[in-house]
């Protein structure tokens, strides 16, 4: 018998369809849902770019309250620019958030500036999950433009913003699915 752990939102046939298969197979199957009522998540993000950082912070804070997440359990913190942003994501991982999301803009210039923020903003990011189990999901917008980063941040493409407020809920689920034994509910 399987034991399938997922959120309301997976239908036959759509994202979670391979989970489906793997349901039928007879094993257990974990999923993060997007309902976020009972989470507590953070919100780091950083003023430089100021504009542009205002408005991924407005698709995550749209985002976490469409997923039901309680103003009153949502925290966002602001720090300088996309490099301060993993000292602050630990500190709020380590303080209890069930979800980190980080936001930020880094846009290349002519010297290898970018490489070194860019590079060091992922990279602490990663090992802030990685360290405290404690997802920390990567809303930073890596461009060559500004035209680049108004299309991600509300325009053309989407808001990462929003997407990286639902990646934190459906992690933030997962994770405490994972953390609850198989046939605990």
């Amino acid at each position: 018998m399987s034991q399938v752990a997922r959120g309301p939102e997976s239908a036959p046939g759509g994202a979670g369809a391979a989970c489906d298969a793997a349901a039928d197979a007879g094993v257990r199957v974990v999923e993060g849902g997007s309902d976020g009522r009972d989470l507590t998540i953070a919100v780091v993000c950083a003023r430089f770019h100021g504009e542009i950082c205002e408005r991924l912070l407005h698709g995550a804070l749209e985002c976490l309250s469409k997923h039901r997440v309680p103003k009153e359990r949502v925290t966002v913190v602001r720090v300088p620019g996309a490099f301060e942003l993993p000292l602050a994501a630990r500190t709020l991982a380590a303080s209890g958030a069930d979800a980190v999301v980080c936001l930020g803009v880094v846009i290349r210039g002519e010297t290898p500036h970018f490489d070194y923020v860019a590079a060091e903003a992922a990279r602490g990011i990663a090992l802030v999950a990685a360290e405290t189990g404690v997802p920390a999901l990567f809303g930073v917008l890596t461009v060559d433009t500004e035209a680049q980063a108004l299309d991600r941040a509300g325009g053309r493409y989407g808001n990462k913003g929003e997407e990286a407020a639902l990646g934190a809920v459906r992690m933030a689920n997962t994770i405490r699915a994972l953390r609850t034994p198989p046939g605990a509910r």
